[in-house]
């Protein structure tokens, strides 16, 4: 089926007189007649439910929707994005070992990276988005065991250069993760670029509504781990906590990833999607298709309006031409990127606040994403306890703006912009 069709109807086909819509499962327990019967489920001989906190029917009709967008073999739904992508990587990392990320990525990641993991005994080597090939290379070591970037990144625009760092991923024999929550699978589909893995926090676009907090880790049944079977162990030999299961050799590439995550670290850690969460996040996926083309239409329009105007200094959208990421995005964001776009004004942090005083459509909201237009000074809000120079250093100056385009008229969004901007 087409990416419009799969938003609709994939995941989920009910039987004769079933409910057509998904069933919230809000059950935390599954009864079964025999410990028999359950103990092949344990044993994951059976397919069925006996807990919550490691499946669902509900969360698991919407992972196969997910999985079939991404074009995936296999995925599953977490409490949040931020457990979405510490799952990603802890599955196949552990104390001693190492990762190479792009430093252009969200904040949140950026210090479960950088500080959570590191903690753990995971280190990590941040490299640039526009390194090159030969930079890339010099930032593996032998412990190396993932390599990881968003297709565009949270909240500094920057497309990655997937193909690319497929290549090299791939040259040292690790997979490479892509969290794809700003392009969605209607924009960019990483698997067809060379990722291995990909992240969603679905609490963004796939939800659309500001409703419920939530991620998805989707596998592409691509990467060979027992071609590297010395690297992931935890993937090609027996798993002593799960009755001494070998992943790989039961579940195949297509599974053994989402088979572990699951049967290990949700077990173990418990960041499940709630049902009700799970059947929301459906709602918003059945119209992504129609509202990720409206989304990169007002962006789009708002980019270029912003671009001409007097008292802005920057935009930073890739869908504009002058955008040092737009060839990037032409390649992998044909279609357009996403609805969040960054600005700063010639005033400074002075004009900053005098704009952000004035909207009056335009939410003041740490959120992006949504359905409605929100808008966001990290200076005067998220970033305000830094100097306007280190602001400078973590790449949100204190003239920034970043604005998550909404789903409204795009005349009564330039005209709230406009208003604003003539305060400055």
């Amino acid at each position: 089926m087409k990416t419009n069709t799969i938003c609709v109807q994939g995941g989920y086909t009910p039987g004769n007189g079933e409910p057509r819509q998904i069933p919230i499962v809000q059950s935390t327990t599954f009864k079964y007649d025999t410990s028999e019967d359950m103990g092949k489920l344990f044993d994951l001989e059976a397919e069925g439910y006996f807990y919550t906190r490691l499946q669902n029917p509900t969360n698991d009709y919407v992972a196969a929707k997910i999985a079939e967008l991404e074009g995936g073999t296999a995925a599953m739904l977490t409490s949040s994005g931020q457990a979405a992508n510490f799952f990603a990587l802890f599955n196949i990392c552990e104390c001693g070992d190492h990762i190479v990320s792009s430093s252009s990525i969200y904040g949140g990641t950026f210090n479960l990276i950088s500080v959570t993991m590191k903690r753990m005994g995971i280190d990590v080597t941040f490299v640039s988005p526009t390194a090159t090939e030969e930079e890339l290379n010099a930032a593996f070591r032998p412990n190396t065991k993932a390599m990881f970037g968003e297709t565009i990144a949270n909240p500094a625009l920057t497309v990655l250069d997937i193909e690319l760092f497929a290549k090299v991923a791939h040259a040292h024999g690790v997979p490479l993760i892509v969290d794809n929550t700003f392009a969605t699978p209607v924009g960019c589909r990483p698997f067809e670029w060379g990722a291995d893995i990909v992240t969603h926090s679905t609490t963004k676009y796939m939800d659309g509504h500001g409703a419920g907090v939530g991620g998805a880790i989707v596998d592409s049944g691509n990467f060979d781990w027992m071609a590297h079977a010395d690297k992931y162990p935890g993937l090609t030999t027996p798993d002593e906590s799960y009755h001494g299961v070998n992943y790989s050799e039961r579940f195949g590439n297509a599974g053994a990833f989402i088979t572990k995550c699951t049967t290990q670290l949700m077990r173990d850690l418990g960041s499940i999607q709630s049902p009700q969460n799970a059947f929301l996040l459906n709602l918003g996926l059945e119209s992504l298709h129609v509202r990720m083309k409206r989304h990169c239409e007002n962006g789009q329009a708002v980019a270029e309006f912003l671009h001409d105007h007097p008292k802005v200094a920057y935009v930073n959208y890739c869908g504009l031409p002058d955008d040092p990421y737009h060839a990037l995005a032409e390649k992998y964001l044909p279609n357009g990127s996403c609805g969040v776009v960054s600005f700063g004004l010639a005033g400074g942090r002075e004009a900053a606040s005098t704009f952000m005083k004035n909207l009056k459509l335009a939410a003041i909201e740490t959120h992006v994403a949504d359905a409605r237009t929100c808008c966001l000074n990290p200076a005067s809000s998220t970033h305000r306890q830094m100097t306007d120079e280190q602001l400078k250093e973590a790449g949100v100056p204190a003239e920034l703006i970043r604005i998550s385009v909404g789903l409204e008229d795009i005349e009564d969004l330039i005209a709230d912009l406009a208003q604003a901007l003539e305060k400055c």
